[in-house]
């Protein structure tokens, strides 16, 4: 299925608003090494999936596709086993958001990361699609997603623990669905309500929002382990020369190695969207940021 994690109109390049460190409230843990690493909801302690390598094997692949060149051949260190995941790109210092799709089928990681990697920089609808030059100016973050539940109302499920997804009648009843991963609605300093309310616009719900329509919701709730590595950590495991300082779409980036990274930043963003991305190919991708 597609989804859309955020609820941003398309836009030429990409959406950011400068700030940086991690959203207040949730539970963030660094990894020992390389990387950002991010728990919602899995009561902390070390993750269980999620690895750095995954991130490395996404800008393996990307940097492979927009250079023309054959895909890594080599297996990936990882297992190969079948989740739910989302890979999103953000550029720069700033950490702008470039593009994020996944899915809520369990895929093989190795198959489902080569694709993701590809289609999240270069077919998410709200954004152009990555070049070649910006590379250098990326981070990737990949989330693993589990423990999907069903839930007895809209309001069944914790800000900063549960992602959502919401299935719902538009005004011509027909069924819509988006979804929001765990970290949004806390970066977004939202309630629940709130975070309904964004969901179904995103969604493409266009009309007045009553507790009607909000009782209408059919919810699943989720949780997530997520790890994010930039280009300069992706680079410094191997012999490669890191470029010099680069300017990418007026995010600045200075590629000096890091031992760890924020998982997330906070996005703030005018809540005026009435999106309409609302999960046009609903047998498939699921599109947005996490």
């Amino acid at each position: 299925m597609a989804s859309g994690c955020w609820g941003f109109k398309k836009v030429k390049t990409s959406v950011c608003n400068g700030t940086n460190g991690f959203a207040g409230g949730a539970s963030a843990h660094h990894s020992g090494g390389v990387g950002g690493l991010f728990h919602c909801g899995l009561g902390g302690g070390t993750s269980t999936v999620v690895r750095a390598e995954m991130c490395f094997f996404c800008f393996d692949v990307l940097n492979c596709h927009l250079n023309n060149r054959d895909p890594p051949k080599s297996t990936p260190v990882f297992p190969n086993d079948s989740y739910p995941l989302f890979v999103t790109w953000e550029v720069g210092r700033d950490r702008c958001l470039r593009g994020c799709i996944g899915t809520f089928f369990p895929t093989y990681l190795h198959s489902g990361l080569r694709e993701y990697a590809i289609s999240s920089a270069t077919k998410d609808s709200r954004f152009s699609a990555i070049t070649k030059d910006e590379i250098p100016c990326l981070y990737c973050s990949v989330s693993i997603l589990n423990q999907f539940e069903d839930t007895q109302g809209y309001l069944d499920w914790e800000v900063g623990k549960h992602g959502i997804r919401i299935e719902f009648p538009n005004e011509k009843n027909h069924r819509k669905t988006a979804t929001y991963l765990p970290e949004v609605a806390v970066e977004q300093s939202w309630d629940r309500i709130q975070t309904i309310d964004s969901l179904l616009h995103k969604g493409g719900y266009k009309g007045i929002i009553s507790e009607e329509v909000r009782r209408s919701i059919k919810l699943t709730r989720y949780q997530s382990e997520k790890i994010t590595v930039s280009y300069a950590e992706y680079i410094s495991r191997g012999s490669i020369e890191p470029p010099p300082l680069t300017n990418c779409n007026g995010c600045l980036v200075d590629h000096q190695p890091m031992s760890v990274v924020p998982s997330h930043v906070s996005y703030r963003y005018q809540n005026n969207h009435t999106s309409n991305h609302s999960q046009a190919s609903m047998n498939h991708h699921h599109h947005g940021h996490s």
